[in-house]
């Protein structure tokens, strides 16, 4: 039998993939995270399926069921947050899965930054204005950044920065970035990306964060950061361009 990593989508239940939705009817065993995963999805589960909250147990506890469900027979459905691409542990659960020797395959989903973006009502590659998306999270109280890859180093490379996990210390991201960007750099925080209760804040580097705290923003946020947040300018793209050669 087959486990599934399936991107559950940024919050919102209609903005699962038709492919994760169909892993996810079909799996009598799913694991989720609680805290992340509307209710709404769950119930797309078969009837009398097992579901389990994975919200407070370890990566043992967690790999324990997976390859228990196999040796039982069952298909699983992993639900992850948004696309599981993107910070959802998906490569220490395959390491384990690979060693016990039970099959897996991963159904994509909507990230958290395309719904952020969404919310935002812009493009972040916007021609003339920014072609590069970093995605970043902070390293505080998580697991350390591989050398090379910290917030002054993306800071001081340019493009619009997106950062997961970070909003709790939205003060001091600020106070790196502005190391090397000026405190005119336009911001935007958006909580629960797509969902009912979603949180759209804008700003620049100067103000940000006191408008974080204002709203009391804590948790399910990314920080974008860049010219192309809101931007109403640019130039067209080559794409469409009628001076493009078209065979």
């Amino acid at each position: 039998m087959t486990v599934r990593f399936v991107g559950a989508g940024p919050g919102a239940p209609d903005l699962i993939t038709v492919r994760g939705l169909r892993a996810l009817a079909t799996s009598p065993v799913c694991l989720y995270a609680g805290s992340l995963v509307p209710e709404e999805l769950l119930a797309q589960c078969p009837p009398h399926a097992r579901k389990v909250d994975t919200a407070r147990m370890t990566l043992d506890e967690i790999t324990t069921e997976l390859v228990e469900a196999h040796e039982a027979g069952h298909d699983v459905a992993r639900l992850c947050s948004g696309d599981p691409a993107v910070f959802s542990a998906v490569a220490e659960q395959t390491r384990r899965l690979d060693a016990a020797g039970v099959p897996w395959e991963i159904v994509p989903g909507v990230p958290a930054f395309a719904a952020a973006a969404a919310a935002l009502r812009t493009e972040l590659t916007v021609p003339g204005v920014g072609q590069s998306v970093v995605l970043t999270r902070d390293a505080a109280n998580a697991t350390p950044m591989p050398p090379g890859e910290s917030l002054d180093v993306w800071a001081a490379a340019g493009g619009t920065l997106v950062l997961h996990l970070a909003v709790q210390r939205c003060a001091s991201v600020v106070e790196a970035l502005l190391q090397h960007r000026p405190a005119s750099e336009p911001v935007a925080v958006v909580a629960r990306a797509s969902r009912d209760d979603e949180v759209v804040l804008r700003g620049t580097l100067a103000d940000i964060a006191e408008k974080v705290a204002d709203a009391g923003v804590l948790r399910t946020a990314v920080i974008v950061v860049g010219a192309v947040v809101g931007v109403a300018e640019g130039c067209d793209s080559h794409l469409y361009s009628a001076a493009r050669a078209r065979p």
